[in-house]
């Protein structure tokens, strides 16, 4: 698998215009692709089932990051997840959020291991499911002790914060 994705990585970079990557020095499509490679088989040892990825995420240490927006946070989460909106990464947030220890075990999730496909799990195109550009920045930002749900289970199955319901949604 791994030859594959670095062949089709590979074409993908010859037939980048070299304008292109150099127009912008702060992003580096290039790096990211060769981070997405080089992480391949690293995000596909670390996919847990649904019970030992709760099991895990709750032991002592551990982060259980919802990196959903703010808002679909508030709507709905697993119970004990903290949020980051994946768009607010930053070094300095990161380690705020985080912690130092880049060695600290971080558990995530996204929309896409939810079968119920309503708000605040709406789903995504597969190939754009948020737990795939997640698992690759932390990496890329130092936090290599990363596990992801492999599961795709109904939010009534697990300890869900739900927002509750406003006394305007109850009226109508």
């Amino acid at each position: 698998m791994r030859a594959v994705v670095l062949g089709i990585a590979t074409t993908i970079l010859a037939a980048t215009p070299a304008s292109a990557q150099e127009a912008n020095p702060q992003i580096d499509y290039d790096g990211f692709v060769k981070l997405t490679i080089e992480l391949a088989e690293v995000r596909e040892a670390h996919r847990l089932p649904i019970a030992e990825f709760i099991k895990r995420s709750q032991a002592e240490g551990a982060i259980l990051l919802d990196t959903r927006s703010a808002a679909a946070f508030a709507e709905g989460h697993i119970a004990g997840a903290i949020n980051l909106p994946f768009s607010d990464f930053t070094d300095e947030k990161l380690a705020k959020v985080l912690g130092k220890d880049q060695t600290r075990p971080i558990f995530i999730y996204c929309n896409n291991n939810f079968s119920d496909d309503i708000r605040p799990v709406v789903s995504k195109r597969a190939p754009l499911a948020l737990n795939i550009p997640t698992f690759i920045n932390l990496h890329g930002y130092g936090y290599t002790n990363v596990w992801e749900l492999a599961d795709v289970v109904p939010t009534s199955d697990l300890d869900w914060v739900a927002a509750k319901e406003s006394e305007e949604d109850t009226d109508a």
